[in-house]
């Protein structure tokens, strides 16, 4: 029997009669995929399509090397591993993000430092960054050993002037980039640079509320050959190959199973579908909010943001909280934005750079339903009850 928390959980269809906030949007093609590879009888962690799944996720985001995993916490736990961090070294992380960004750094017994977001972007502030580690620099303080760049909520950060920082201070540069496949850097003649790409190494995510789903899983993305081939090993419990059991150094159950990739590889392929649904949806929130006193979802020059979970500001903690209330009662299934992890008992004596706009994120913010397959209807009913609220 499925109860209350299962179906708010995120990526759950919701409770008969509500707008849920982000559910998988499967069709035929991920059917026959899945049962393809069921009677193919490779269903485990080896199989033609994770193989494949892998090849098209690195040809789809500019990369050499792929890696599939069994989520987005496996990919970034090894990312940060082979990026060299260990006990007591320090990692740079947004303030301003899920705790899963966090959790692999203190799975390596490292320690976070919490870096404050930009209000334009809701991202890592490359002010804050570069003022403390120009910091270190002059008083000859050790350099982090890794900065993980997120970017939320689809939105990318300010990868480039965060890479040239991190280049000119030696510091290894990881990409969470979980929420942002099919999100990118625009160059002047107009091609895109994905997210995930421009770091030594980048780690997506394929859980059920993703903008493409394999039920879970992740994959890490590099275009150094021995990173990608120590992911590899490291991923596979570090077995060395043609040699039974012999295993080098502690290694993780971490690969990707074959029935999963099907799914992942299916919905791949619709990735441009996907996106082409997130950026509408987005663009018809912002119209249908113009003219009310919410902050609308960034927009920021020179990148293309997924939108995968539209995401506005209340003018106030008690309006968000009101707002929220006002959404349940008209079974539409918004959700407050993350608490920062300075407020995470976990990270709560993390050394933090800033942190007010963190907090004013999380007390503000609100993400709206935006599946991708969200019926017109459905988006009209969310607008309705958000207009509804202040009078309009």
């Amino acid at each position: 029997m499925t109860d209350d928390r299962e179906l708010s959980a995120p990526g759950a269809p919701g409770p008969v009669g509500t707008i849920p906030l982000a559910t998988p949007n499967v069709g035929a093609a991920e059917r026959l995929a899945v049962l393809a590879a069921l009677d193919s009888g490779f269903v485990s962690s080896v199989g033609p399509e994770v193989s494949q799944f892998e090849r098209e996720l690195a040809d789809l985001v500019g990369s050499r090397h792929a890696v599939a995993t069994a989520s987005g916490t496996a990919a970034l736990h090894v990312a940060l591993r082979l990026a060299g961090v260990g006990p007591g070294d320090e990692v740079f992380v947004s303030d301003f993000t899920f705790i899963g960004s966090a959790n692999p750094v203190a799975y390596l017994g490292a320690e976070v430092v919490l870096v404050d977001s930009e209000p334009g972007s809701w991202n890592m502030d490359p002010a804050l960054v570069e003022q403390e580690l120009d910091r270190r620099d002059r008083s000859g303080e050790p350099m982090p050993r890794a900065i993980e760049l997120v970017h939320v909520l689809g939105q990318p950060a300010d990868g480039h002037r965060i890479a040239e920082i991190a280049r000119r201070h030696g510091v290894m540069l990881v990409e969470d980039a979980a929420e942002s496949l099919g999100a990118g850097w625009v160059d002047e003649d107009g091609s895109v640079v994905s997210t995930g790409t421009l770091g030594a190494l980048g780690a997506f995510s394929f859980n059920g509320n993703k903008i493409v789903t394999a039920g879970g899983g992740g994959m890490i993305v590099t275009d150094d050959d021995e990173l990608a081939r120590r992911a590899r090993h490291l991923t596979t419990q570090a077995k060395v190959p043609d040699v039974g059991y012999l295993h080098d150094e502690v290694g993780y159950n971490y690969r990707l199973t074959n029935l999963a990739a099907a799914l992942g590889l299916a919905q791949l392929r619709r990735l441009d579908e996907f996106v082409a649904a997130k950026r509408d949806i987005a663009a018809r929130y912002d119209a249908a909010f113009a003219d009310l006193p919410l902050t609308l979802a960034p927009r920021v020059a020179g990148t293309e943001s997924t939108y995968w979970l539209y995401s506005v500001l209340a003018e106030d903690q008690p309006s968000r909280d009101a707002l929220l209330a006002q959404l349940a009662r008209a079974g539409v299934g918004a959700r407050a934005l993350w608490r920062p992890l300075h407020q995470q008992p976990p990270f709560s004596g993390a050394r933090t750079l800033g942190g007010d706009v963190a907090t004013g994120l999380f007390d503000r913010g609100l993400s709206l339903p935006c599946s991708t397959d969200l019926r017109p209807e459905d988006h009209d009913r969310v607008v309705v009850a958000v207009r509804s609220w202040f009078g309009a």
